[in-house]
């Protein structure tokens, strides 16, 4: 069976857009047409790829083997052509980054804003999310998140310095209930936890103390998957909370919120930039690892 490549790739963006009619409209053809190349690949390959229903479309269990595999491949045709059609002009296009919403440096503006005002012809489009994805599947050019939890096999840029978690309150709060002199003590005080997702287990506090790791698994009176409501939460005095150092500054140098076991609280590796290795790799890709290491350098002068 020889391939239809133009199939396969507008079954790729079935698969992303989980739609015909959004597939349709990044080809600039007719959502029938789109329906009709879908129907000439299942024919040929002897298999449904796709349930349709009249409100949404979705993979089949072949259909998403298929993605998954297809994916590299379509990332490097397009990072391959987009490479060849740049010769001679400034790296242009969407620019797809799937963002930690704790990456506060990142977010923080100005490496964004620079990076931008440098390349006019870049489209960012940023989705900041913490749930956990393969990006090359999900058609997201690269990622930011802890260096920790980024797969090996992924080229990884450094975006921050090393990161550091912080158990913080109000000054009330320790006023009312005490200073808690190790982490389990932490079972005995009212806590604020995160949770990245409805229905996800709140996230664990870890802490590390001469080289060891532990962790405490407190019981929160509160869980959101909002860090700006966890720091209004514990500025208002209702309890203790944790996270990145870096979401509770602003807070902590106007006195508002205090940090807690700090001895318990070593660094650790920060935030990367990554994406697979690919041998072309797009220029607007190209332009942005550039872009983070010039500022980077900048820093550390």
């Amino acid at each position: 069976m020889s391939p239809d490549l133009n199939a396969l790739a507008v079954f790729m963006l079935v698969a992303e857009e989980k739609s015909f009619r959004a597939a349709a409209d990044r080809l600039g053809v007719t959502r029938s047409a789109v329906s009709q190349t879908m129907a000439r690949l299942e024919a040929t390959m002897g298999i449904a790829l796709v349930r349709r229903t009249t409100r949404s479309v979705s993979l089949t269990e072949a259909g998403e083997r298929l993605a998954v595999s297809l994916a590299p491949a379509i990332a490097d045709i397009r990072a391959a052509v987009e490479s060849a059609g740049s010769l001679g002009r400034r790296p242009r296009g969407q620019l797809r980054l799937a963002v930690s919403s704790i990456a506060e440096t990142f977010l923080a503006g100005p490496l964004l804003a620079g990076f931008a005002g440098a390349y006019p012809e870049i489209q960012l489009d940023i989705t900041v999310t913490d749930e956990e994805f393969d990006i090359v599947a999900e058609g997201y050019d690269a990622g930011v998140r802890l260096g920790e939890v980024i797969a090996q096999d992924m080229i990884a840029v450094p975006v921050s310095g090393e990161q550091r978690q912080s158990a913080v309150c109000a000054p009330a709060y320790l006023e009312r209930a005490g200073v808690p002199k190790h982490p389990g003590d932490l079972v005995g005080h009212r806590c604020i936890g995160w949770r990245p997702a409805p229905r996800v287990a709140p996230y664990r506090w870890e802490f590390g103390v001469d080289g060891r790791e532990f962790a405490v698994e407190v019981a929160p009176e509160i869980t959101t998957n909002d860090m700006a409501l966890m720091i209004k939460l514990a500025v208002a005095g209702a309890g203790i909370t944790f996270g990145m150092e870096e979401s509770f500054r602003a807070e902590v140098e106007r006195g508002r919120l205090v940090p807690i076991l700090e001895e318990f609280c070593p660094r650790f590796a920060g935030f990367y930039l990554y994406y697979p290795s690919r041998r072309n790799l797009a220029p607007k890709l190209r332009a942005l690892t550039d872009h983070l290491r010039t500022a980077r350098s900048g820093m550390r002068g």
